[in-house]
């Protein structure tokens, strides 16, 4: 009796598998899109470069940011003092590379409080309605009619403290109801979608729902917020220490200005005071202003397409009329 052959039975032959790339790291999706857009990966590349240099402050930071030695008092910046020095003889760029830990700080405390608060009770004011809502939306609208420097100043002479934590949950409380209303209204717009009612009619929860269902759909606007209300927060503070309503022992850009100013150094002739924490500021500003740009680009298909589009496109399509055309309308 002759061997069969496996091959003419069509026997299925098993195929060795394939081989893996090993220590590939593959990274999120969403984040791939965030780096493919030139406004974000700009913005992500200044407010990197700044946290960097708060992160090694104390290693490139010449002399003590609050000493003081008449000696080396209102130099023009030089080699010795890349920023120059103040009128008490301290060392600016130290009080720059110092001061960003502390601005920093605040700013990503205020945003992670308001964004966690906006997110959370916006989104179950929508989900919820009812009672609910109309509660939560009462707090959102008293919230927005209460200005930010005259609450700081009541809490802190009823605390007796300005420190950071004080004006973190002061600009927090201030700036989150903006956002709670923005979340609310995309909440309301996703809670009527299929997968929110599957989740209902599993008997799912409304914190689960909330968290689980309707969150995750919302993490581009969330982060959006939380860079929002990052670089608010980070204006605010610094205009909140420049009226010498922040703390003064502290080193942060707005202490810095606000002794600046204090001195009249500009009526003096002396820029470098000013120039050099108010560039700081900005430069930390305009990063985080272009990597809200560069969410809003990738979360919105309709800005995506418009910036995908050809170069000439656009006035192709709204100024040139094909000659048919203008001979019918003739």
């Amino acid at each position: 009796m002759s061997q069969l052959d496996p091959t003419a039975l069509e026997l299925p032959v098993a195929t060795p598998p394939v081989a893996r790339g090993r220590g590939r790291l593959r990274l999120p999706g969403w984040l791939t899109l965030l780096l493919g857009n030139p406004k974000a990966r700009i913005g992500l590349f200044m407010v990197g470069a700044v946290a960097f240099v708060a992160l090694i402050a104390p290693l490139i930071s010449v002399s003590d940011p609050n000493g003081f030695s008449l000696l080396d008092a209102r130099q023009a910046p030089s080699w010795n003092h890349l920023f120059g020095t103040t009128d008490q003889g301290s060392d600016i760029f130290s009080q720059v590379v110092v001061g960003a830990r502390r601005s920093l700080l605040l700013g990503v405390s205020a945003a992670t409080l308001a964004t966690a608060l906006a997110a959370i009770l916006g989104i179950t004011a929508a989900y919820c309605g009812g009672m609910v809502d109309e509660v939560i939306n009462m707090c959102i609208n008293v919230f927005l009619t209460i200005p930010a420097i005259p609450l700081l100043v009541v809490i802190s002479a009823y605390l007796g403290t300005q420190g950071t934590g004080t004006m973190a949950v002061v600009l927090a409380l201030v700036l989150w109801a903006f956002e709670a209303r923005i979340l609310r209204g995309q909440a309301l717009s996703l809670r009527n979608r299929d997968f929110v009612d599957a989740a209902k009619v599993s008997g799912e929860s409304t914190w689960r729902i909330v968290f689980g269902e309707l969150m995750p759909n919302m993490v581009s606007r969330i982060a959006a917020a939380f860079v929002l209300v990052f670089y608010i927060a980070l204006l605010v503070d610094a205009g909140l220490e420049f009226l010498g309503l922040g703390d003064h022992a502290a080193t942060s850009w707005g202490v810095t200005l606000y002794w600046a100013q204090t001195n009249s150094t500009v009526l003096q002739g002396e820029w470098w005071p000013f120039f050099f924490p108010g560039a700081a500021l900005a430069f930390t500003v305009l990063g985080l202003v272009l990597l809200l740009s560069g969410i809003d680009e990738v979360s919105n298909p309709r800005l995506r397409a418009e910036r995908e589009e050809k170069p000439g496109s656009w006035l192709r399509r709204h100024l040139w009329r094909p000659r048919s055309s203008e001979a019918g309308g003739a």
